[in-house]
C-alpha cells in the first residue's frame, strides 16, 4: 500500500472585489457567478474550479484541508 495526499474541500466560496457578493458553490456543477458577472466559481465540494478576467478580483474564502489515505496503485 501506498500512503498518497489529497484534499479536501469544506466550502467553496469566494467574494467579488468589485460588488462584494460572496458566492458558494455547493454542488458538483453548481455554476456560481456574482451578480455583477466579474466572477465565477465551481464543483461544490469535489473540486475548486475559479474564474474570471483579472484573478485579483478573486477573494478566496474557502475551507480545505490535507488527509492521507491508502492506495493500492
Amino acid at each position: 500500500m501506498v500512503t498518497r495526499t489529497r484534499v479536501v474541500v469544506v466550502s467553496n466560496k469566494c467574494q467579488c472585489r468589485h460588488c462584494g457578493d460572496i458566492i458558494e458553490s455547493k454542488h458538483r456543477h453548481d455554476f456560481v457567478s456574482c451578480k455583477c458577472g466579474a466572477i465565477f466559481t465551481d464543483g461544490g465540494k469535489s473540486y475548486i474550479r475559479r474564474g474570471a478576467k483579472d484573478p485579483s478580483d478573486i477573494i478566496d474564502l474557502s475551507e480545505t484541508y490535507e488527509e492521507e489515505y491508502e492506495a493500492d496503485w
